[in-house]
């Protein structure tokens, strides 16, 4: 054995939120190994970090990043009748492409740091819990994994 390493876990935040819309965790995942029947190869979520509540939003490409978020942006401040005030991402192209609306809209965006996946963990879980249920369901329902 020439070496042995591993990573460190990352301590669990102090910080929580206090209310709706205070701070949103987003991730998109794709591309699918399988194209679904519409055409959608990608999903973004949006978790928001008080409630656990989870919208998402299926995508034929990334950069349909930038219409989804300005929709449900629209349609959460709406219902809660509050705005987003942080926004919590990756530093992808796509949310690179959203960074400038974030900024105009007054919603700071919080950035996680290059190929650390732990920093934006409440969405990473999420993605792990949503694909585990999704093909247990397909199996369980003898569907095709193309559903």
């Amino acid at each position: 054995m020439k070496a042995k390493s591993h990573k460190l876990s990352f301590s669990s935040s102090t910080c929580t939120s206090t209310s709706p819309l205070e701070l949103i965790y987003s991730d998109i995942w794709g591309p699918a190994p399988i194209i679904s029947n519409e055409g959608f190869s990608y999903y973004v979520i949006f978790v928001d970090d008080f409630s656990k509540f989870t919208w998402l939003f299926p995508m034929k490409r990334k950069s349909d990043l930038v219409d989804i978020f300005l929709s449900f942006q629209k349609h959460v401040e709406r219902f809660f009748n509050c705005k987003i005030r942080s926004f919590h991402s990756d530093w992808g192209g796509e949310y690179q492409a959203l960074h400038r609306h974030l900024n105009s809209s007054g919603i700071t965006h919080r950035v996680s740091c290059p190929h650390t996946p732990e920093q934006n963990g409440s969405a990473e879980r999420k993605h792990r819990h949503i694909i585990e249920t999704t093909l247990a369901l397909l199996q369980h329902a003898s569907a095709p994994q193309k559903f």
